[in-house]
């Protein structure tokens, strides 16, 4: 079997180490903070000894060195290696809020500013652009409003989809609690008729047969769903030539619970029949 190597990278504080735990269950060979420069010998010797599934995770403390992993990925992907890149990404509050939490040091601090929350964000925005060549090649995953438990069951659940091929990740989300970090494209849904307003359909969600027959009814969502469906299939085969291996579809409402919620059901039961896909409720969930 060929090589399988999935890289985690992300802000600290972000949740890297659940990420890591969570493929380790899965059966991946792990290893924590591999610098960068030990990347291309690390997978000769892996593939030379047999081993097939390997997780890898680095992060900003290997800054001067990071610069290098996007060519050596690419030089691993034409060499027959499958690569999959998992960025985790957190609001700067939740980072900030995190940091607090466990009195830890963030690895940019330096040591006469390491306790003021300007130094936290500063140190917090001074990653972000390290780590921006990384992020635009990998699939970003939002972890501010994701409990442990969820994003250990999301990263095993991308685990299930066979690399190699591009995988569409559909997402609902209420615009009042913000827009997914992690979303490539994002729809605003809040214009269409609302099940909430009616006393009997408001405590159901969008995958509930009464809400998806009152939402069927309305010509609006159909106008809305055939648009986000053309613009998409359009796109797509571009994006896989691109050497694409994710793109992250998200539909916001108000609430996250009933439009976003239906028109992410039927989006991904559309494409599934040719796409690998995923389906996430950041509310609901």
């Amino acid at each position: 079997m060929a090589l399988e190597i999935v890289l985690i990278t992300g802000m600290s504080g972000s949740g890297k180490s659940l990420a890591l735990h969570a493929l380790e269950d899965a059966g991946y060979y792990c290893v924590d903070n591999l610098p960068p420069e030990l990347l291309l010998p690390f997978a000769q010797l892996e593939h030379q000894q047999h081993a097939n599934r390997v997780a890898l995770a680095m992060d900003v403390r290997s800054a001067t060195a990071l610069p290098l992993v996007p060519a050596q990925l690419e030089q691993l992907r034409k060499s027959g290696v499958k690569i999959q890149s998992l960025f985790l990404e957190a609001s700067t509050d939740t980072l900030v809020r995190r940091f607090s939490e466990t009195r830890r040091r963030h690895p940019l601090s330096k040591e006469e500013l390491q306790d003021g929350r300007q130094a936290l964000v500063q140190s917090i925005r001074l990653e972000r652009e390290l780590l921006a060549d990384l992020r635009e090649q990998s699939l970003v995953i939002d972890t501010s409003t994701l409990r442990n438990a969820d994003l250990l069951a999301y990263v095993k659940k991308i685990m299930a989809v066979p690399p190699g091929r591009l995988t569409l990740v559909f997402q609902s989300f209420a615009f009042k609690r913000g827009v997914p970090l992690d979303a490539d494209y994002v729809f605003d849904v809040r214009m269409l008729p609302n099940p909430h307003y009616d006393p009997q359909l408001r405590p159901l969600t969008g995958r509930d047969a009464p809400v998806m027959g009152f939402l069927l009814r309305q010509p609006e969502v159909g106008l809305m769903q055939a648009d986000i469906q053309q613009f998409i299939a359009r796109w797509l085969a571009p994006l896989a030539h691109n050497h694409r291996s994710y793109v992250n579809v998200a539909i916001g409402c108000t609430g996250g619970q009933h439009r976003s919620v239906y028109l992410v059901e039927q989006l991904a039961e559309y494409f599934s029949a040719e796409w690998s896909t995923l389906k996430r409720h950041r509310e609901l969930d």
